[in-house]
């Protein structure tokens, strides 16, 4: 018996459970998505300053240590996903849980770390101090960005087919309102401990208790627990969609059609979005002469909006082609890369909201329902590890390309124009992005 399949029925057999399991995988995914949330920006965000402080670095520095950091975790995502193939969702699960739980203990003596390793009054200080917080930010981006988050939502497409979409966005509604109210939560553990404390609590929770959890609850396929996806037989198409594949696909065959990237692209220039304005959060809106305050409450209404279009997305994307939901998502994206470089406490600050809530929402419905609809389930792991590395990728140069921006341009709004342009290129070809399975319908 393959590794991946050993002790599925321990300590419980899913098919002995009175109802679909895949019910309950809906859960535990949901469970992962938001545990991977210290790895996430928000979650790092709300520490940024005290590692700043704590640290002796600029914030240019803890910025290029998160660039390098993630970008070098996007390296060996692909491979993750690999692994994700071979050993299946709870083993992989488990081992990127303790390995988040490990890193979050080291980051809440980093500063200790760094000064026993060289004293503060080296000339060699900043270098190492760089160079240990980029091994951090990997160890982090990798295991909870990355690797959770990538196992969590592959496994969850798997136990589902007709009611993908739906599942997802169950799941979207509760993971958009946990993200959203991470940095606050995050910061008032902070205050209520201290922000080595908050992290080390981070660390037990998610290195031994999402761990167990993992374990008990995460199976990775229907069929290897004697299930079929959605409980239920379904057909290849329903209501005129095809939603599943008559050809599966390997990354190489996937990653060479147009249809791959124009998915891939947005959700990647939006993560670049994302990472960069919330890294600098309170400095962005701080520029145009917003306060903390309001700078912290546009997540509030975002998050509600983002909640239901996530929901609404989920439920349509079993019903309408995914490429109708790529249109509204880049739409949403102009309006708020407009409206962030001209914000203000008036109209720009509202389109801001809603125009940042609509590829929120958009982009976990995407970024979970595309690929196992485009391209099969199969490779599911090298594909998703593929598009997680490109994403992962992006997000890295989102919080130095505004820094860069703001420190030697003097503006961030450099960056956000940037940003629109090219989502205005990818919007003039995102009519060509169709579902490849359609060349295979006869």
């Amino acid at each position: 018996m393959e590794l991946k399949q050993k002790y599925n029925n321990f300590p419980f057999n899913p098919s002995k459970v009175p109802f679909f399991y895949g019910w309950v995988i809906l859960f535990a995914a949901t469970v992962g998505v938001l545990c991977s949330a210290p790895g996430q920006t928000t979650g790092v965000s709300t520490f940024t300053d005290y590692l700043i402080e704590n640290i002796g670095i600029s914030r240019d520095q803890i910025s290029t240590a998160y660039m390098f950091g993630t970008i070098a975790s996007s390296f060996i995502l692909t491979y993750a996903g690999k692994l994700y193939d071979k050993y299946g969702a709870r083993w992989v699960g488990m081992a990127a849980a303790l390995t988040l739980g490990f890193v979050l203990v080291l980051f809440s003596q980093s500063d200790r770390i760094i000064k026993a390793i060289v004293p503060q009054s080296s000339d060699i200080y900043v270098g190492v101090a760089v160079a240990t917080c980029i091994v951090f930010f990997f160890m982090l981006r990798f295991s909870g960005q990355g690797v959770i988050t990538m196992v969590s939502r592959n496994m969850l497409m798997k136990w589902f087919i007709a009611r993908r979409g739906l599942v997802n966005g169950i799941s979207s509604v509760f993971v958009s309102l946990g993200f959203s109210i991470a940095p606050l939560s995050f910061d008032l553990l902070i205050v209520g401990t201290t922000w080595r404390w908050a992290w080390l609590l981070m660390a037990m929770g998610i290195g031994v208790g999402f761990f167990l959890f993992v374990f008990i609850f995460f199976r990775d396929n229907p069929e290897d627990c004697d299930q079929i996806p959605d409980g239920e037989i379904h057909g290849n198409k329903e209501h005129d969609v095809i939603i599943k594949p008559f050809k599966q696909f390997t990354l190489k065959e996937a990653r060479s059609g147009l249809t791959f990237w124009l998915f891939v692209l947005p959700s990647a220039i939006y993560a670049m979005f994302i990472t960069g304005y919330v890294f600098h959060l309170v400095s962005v809106f701080g520029e145009a002469g917003i306060d903390k305050e309001h700078a912290l409450s546009v997540f509030i209404p975002m998050s509600m909006i983002s909640v239901v279009l996530a929901f609404v997305g989920g439920w349509i994307s079993d019903r309408i082609k995914l490429q109708y939901l790529l249109y509204f998502m880049l739409a949403g994206m102009v309006v708020a890369l407009i409206a962030l470089a001209n914000i203000n406490t008036g109209f720009y600050y509202y389109a801001f909201i809603i125009g940042s809530a609509i590829p929120s929402g958009m982009y976990n419905v995407l970024l979970s329902v595309t690929w196992p609809r485009f391209y099969g389930r199969d490779n599911l792991g090298k594909i998703t590890g593929f598009v997680m590395a490109i994403i992962v990728f992006f997000s890295a140069l989102g919080p130095i390309f505004f820094s860069l921006s703001h420190s030697h341009l003097g503006s961030y709004s450099y960056a956000i124009y940037t940003l629109l342009g090219i989502i205005l290129i990818i919007s003039a070809i995102s009519f060509k992005a169709h579902n490849p399975q359609d060349a295979f319908e006869r």
